[in-house]
């Protein structure tokens, strides 16, 4: 019970640090395909935030399940050889309009939080995934390395939507 609950604190800590000035309302911006969610992401580019602290390699693997999805997130610690740290979670769309809200949890259900597609370019095969609150936010794409151009195009839509990409780390990719 002891561990849950500073896991639960640690996760209550992730929500402090913003990624954009003030406060924003984050909205998607199209309807998600949810089969092209489905499968490995790579993280690209992340606000920092305690729980990804030290991480590299980044990745997440969607599954579809009977009510939503599995998540299961995984990065090494300090180099790409590092001790893996994996975390799973549930998510289930929360707007069926769009399929582009999400609702997840964590560590068996004691962290929740609310996430948001804000764009997702499959034929480019990328997304952009922030917290409700814009606090947070992932550039992920299908591929270990996104290309160059892509990247700053990608980077370019996340300024245009109101994020300060000046807080975006990019951490060593998966090879």
């Amino acid at each position: 019970m002891t561990l849950r609950l500073a896991i639960a604190a640690f996760a209550a800590a992730l929500t402090l640090a913003p990624v954009s000035a003030g406060a924003m309302t984050v909205e998607p911006t199209g309807r998600i395909e949810l089969s092209k969610m489905m499968g490995r992401w790579y993280e690209v580019a992340r606000v920092p935030n305690s729980l990804q602290n030290g991480c590299v390699a980044g990745a997440s693997d969607w599954t579809p399940q009977p009510q939503g999805f599995a998540v299961v997130q995984s990065c090494r610690k300090q180099t790409t050889s590092g001790p893996l740290k994996t975390w799973k979670a549930k998510a289930t769309v929360s707007d069926p309009r769009t399929n582009a809200r999400l609702k997840m949890s964590f560590f068996g259900g004691v962290v929740s939080q609310d996430y948001v597609v804000v764009e997702h370019r499959p034929e480019q095969g990328w997304l952009v995934l922030a917290t409700a609150n814009g606090k947070y936010l992932w550039l992920m794409s299908q591929k270990p390395v996104l290309p160059a151009p892509i990247k700053t195009q990608a980077l370019s839509r996340i300024r245009q939507l109101g994020f300060d990409v000046g807080r975006l780390e990019f951490p060593i990719p998966r090879t």
